[in-house]
């Protein structure tokens, strides 16, 4: 029986590992990654920051102090960042030969997904959520992570890292 599972096991790896290759996770992380992933995550805190700090002014309205609350939202800004670009490099948009339709389906996934966790979460300052409130916010994460996306898309069109030359 334990070699019967052992085959198991082999076998969902290899499944696996054909799936997602490797080198598609460990890929080269270069002065393009990096800059794309900071400028992206700077333009999106920046965005939500705007948002939520100055149009609608939400910051009065923490239970905690604004220091944490900027600390936290700046991590988890940086991990989108992140994983948008990881998403815009993903098999699954490789579909996409087109740079900006990448984009805009990286924005339109980021969004959607930022706005349900956030919802689920309940993370929310406002204290009567209405449908339109809803739909607004809504909107509203599927424009910022779309802004995000564009800025990572022009980055990668600019930024080329070099080849290392093989003998």
């Amino acid at each position: 029986m334990p070699n019967y599972l052992s085959k198991c096991y082999t076998k969902n790896l290899n499944l696996t590992l054909k799936f997602i290759p490797l080198s598609k996770i460990f890929m080269n992380l270069g002065i393009r990654f990096f800059l794309s992933w900071i400028l992206t995550s700077v333009t999106m805190f920046s965005l939500f920051y705007f948002w939520h700090g100055v149009i609608l002014n939400d910051f009065m309205r923490l239970n905690f102090p604004l220091f944490w609350f900027i600390i936290f939202a700046s991590i988890t800004y940086l991990l989108l960042g992140a994983g948008m670009y990881f998403l815009f490099e993903s098999s699954l948009l490789k579909y996409f030969h087109n740079f900006f339709i990448r984009g805009i389906a990286t924005g339109l996934i980021g969004g959607i997904s930022l706005f349900m966790v956030v919802t689920v979460v309940n993370i929310s300052l406002t204290k009567h959520l209405s449908f339109r409130h809803l739909m607004i916010d809504c909107s509203w994460q599927i424009a910022e992570q779309t802004i995000g996306a564009a800025i990572l898309v022009v980055l990668k069109i600019f930024i080329q890292d070099k080849q290392p030359i093989e003998d």
